[in-house]
């Protein structure tokens, strides 16, 4: 488990951390959104020991992280950090083997991620030569090559095309699978919706929300409920306590003023028929992300 605990950061007289704190759980995969100049950046390289917080701390499992256990991390910067004229195979088994991998290690794990990732086609090519997408990839691919216990990727799906977003997704929860506790920053929140368990939002260097998906997405519910009948639902505008907000035959989307007006139109369509669909409408990430930082 990965602890950050009461991070704060200032650059001069401008803050740009105040009491940051969350946990990455063994096996979560944490989706770590802001806008530009939030703060995930900063909070990153913290945890990476690339940059000392004036004051908390990064704790595993309870203890402070030591410059050894750092390197059980995987990172990738946002700013792409490989050698444009190195060939891709021969970039990951350096990488893998200044991890302490030994030769055979490193060119087994570099030969199973390139063909994970869709790269085994591109391995004797040079990082420059790569497209802007598969360039993505291989910085992945380094973040990962020495089988790191902790993951913290900085825009990681950032340039990847629709099919490509999904094998590293795929990628990354086979991670999280096996127990890794995943924290990934990213501006591409149906992405983040999909893939975490777990949201922290962040703005102006203040975490504003912290929890599981599904938590959020309650406690940012609204009393709006969606409803399919067998039959007309063109009596509900006649409920004590609803407001129709859209109709069509058998559906209706309406708002209630309290819990028992939602159930009271519940009720009444189970006793005129059948009732197909009755939900209550959960919020997306993006809703939920405009409501917290404005």
């Amino acid at each position: 488990m990965l602890d950050i605990r009461g991070v704060t950061k200032s650059y001069g007289t401008r803050q740009v951390l105040t009491d940051v704190s969350f946990v990455v759980g063994d096996g979560r995969m944490i989706g770590f959104v802001g806008a530009n100049g939030a703060g995930k950046t900063t909070t990153m390289r913290i945890i990476l020991g690339v940059l000392s917080p004036d004051s908390g701390t990064v704790l595993i499992d309870g203890a402070p992280v030591t410059a050894s256990d750092r390197r059980r991390f995987g990172y990738m910067p946002e700013e792409r950090g490989l050698y444009p004229k190195m060939k891709v195979a021969e970039q990951l088994v350096y990488l893998a083997r200044l991890h302490g991998l030994s030769p055979a290690c490193a060119r087994h794990n570099t030969a199973a991620l390139l063909e994970q990732l869709g790269l085994e086609a591109r391995a004797t090519d040079t990082v420059e030569s790569l497209s802007l997408g598969n360039q993505q990839r291989a910085q992945i691919a380094a973040a990962l090559v020495h089988d790191p216990e902790f993951l913290v990727l900085d825009e990681p799906f950032s340039g990847l095309d629709p099919l490509a977003v999904e094998v590293v997704m795929s990628v990354l929860a086979g991670y999280a699978a096996q127990g890794a506790p995943v924290l990934f920053s990213s501006h591409q929140l149906d992405i983040v919706e999909r893939l975490c368990d777990d949201l922290v939002i962040i703005a102006d260097g203040e975490v504003r929300a912290a929890g599981s998906r599904d938590s959020l997405r309650e406690q940012h519910s609204s009393a709006r409920f969606e409803i399919r009948t067998a039959g007309d639902t063109g009596w509900i505008r006649d409920v004590p306590g609803i407001t129709v907000l859209d109709f069509d035959g058998d559906y209706a989307l309406f708002e209630s003023d309290a819990d028992a007006a939602s159930q009271d139109v519940l009720h009444r369509a189970v006793r005129l028929g059948t009732v197909h669909t009755f939900s209550q409408q959960r919020p997306t990430l993006a809703t939920i992300f405009k409501e917290v930082i404005s």
